[in-house]
């Protein structure tokens, strides 16, 4: 069932964080799905109310043209109907104006993100407002950024820009957004951090006190970017170097400070890697396509079960169900 995050984030708000996947093609969103609901084998295993979460489904607009979007959003029509117990929103991931728009109109999306991340404020605030007003239109929900992630994002590469607390609390009055991606020190990529850095809760905590109570903040860039999955791709013929993550006891910590939605990309995308690799390394005569994806959906599945029990999400679908029918 598709819902907005609006209702997902009145629900989890102060207590836990709702993950927010991003998928490329078929594998990862069965992966996706079967972990949300707890099933690792096959789509038919019973659901595990204990582990089972609400989630975001996030599409990039590198994954809208990666073949065409119609093929992902088929993919995810389909994955509706063979898991019907799901809850989730989907969601366009780091938006340009016209690519909101579109997605908007399309009838699909349950959220958008527009990011003008990378303009002067009063621009950022000029075209967020526009997308704001365009998708409350047809009661789509938008997300915005203030301050910048390091790292590569798409087509931008950015220096780390820290949200400005002030700043924040005017451009959320003056463009409408429904959450706000912040800026608080972590990186897009395998390398979130360098040196001493880490996440500035500091920073956090004064952005949430200038802002609406209950108003629901977005943390990018936060795999956790695991040292094993890096060793597993290295010694399958990788070569990831520098790599430091999110750790995974911030999440929490982040969701009781008014973090709703914590973006999870890179890690899923190591997973991948470290499977396929290996399956190629290991069985270096086989050339069916199926084989590894075969070993990577369970494993995807597993870690998101992991993923959803560090953001305190595991076992929160049923309460969500509930919490949707009575409002």
């Amino acid at each position: 069932m598709r819902v907005s995050t609006k209702e997902l984030f009145k629900h989890c708000y102060g207590k836990y964080a709702i993950g927010a996947y991003n998928i490329n093609n078929l594998e990862q969103a069965v992966g996706l799905f079967r972990g949300n609901l707890g099933k690792i084998k096959t789509n038919t295993d019973p659901t595990d109310p204990a582990v089972s979460a609400p989630f975001i489904l996030q599409i990039s607009r590198g994954a809208r043209s990666y073949t065409d979007k119609r093929f992902l959003e088929a993919i995810i029509r389909a994955a509706e109907q063979i898991f019907p117990e799901a809850i989730f929103a989907v969601h366009l991931d780091h938006g340009t104006e016209e690519v909101c728009y579109d997605c908007i109109e399309s009838g699909f999306y349950t959220s958008v993100m527009i990011d003008a991340s990378h303009e002067p404020f009063e621009k950022n605030i000029e075209i967020t407002r526009r997308v704001v007003q365009r998708a409350h239109e047809k009661g789509i929900v938008v997300e915005a950024e203030l301050g910048q992630l390091g790292g590569v994002e798409e087509d931008i590469k950015a220096d780390v820009k820290l949200t400005d607390p002030d700043q924040a609390a005017e451009f959320v009055e003056r463009t409408g957004c429904d959450s706000l991606a912040v800026a608080i020190g972590t990186s897009h990529g395998v390398a979130k951090f360098k040196g001493a850095q880490g996440v500035r809760f500091d920073r956090l905590e004064e952005i949430q006190k200038r802002l609406p109570p209950g108003y629901p903040l977005v943390m990018h860039g936060a795999s956790a970017v695991p040292q094993e999955l890096v060793d597993r791709i290295n010694a399958a013929g990788g070569a990831l170097k520098e790599t430091s993550g999110v750790p995974e006891d911030h999440y929490l910590k982040a969701a009781q400070m008014g973090v709703c939605k914590i973006n999870i990309d890179t890690d899923g995308r190591l997973v991948w890697c470290a499977v396929y690799r290996e399956s190629f390394r290991d069985n270096p005569a086989d050339f069916d396509p199926r084989t590894p994806g075969k070993i990577f959906m369970p494993a995807y599945a597993e870690y998101i079960i992991h993923k959803n029990k560090m953001l305190g999400a595991a076992g929160k679908l049923e309460e969500v169900r509930q919490f949707l029918q009575q409002a």
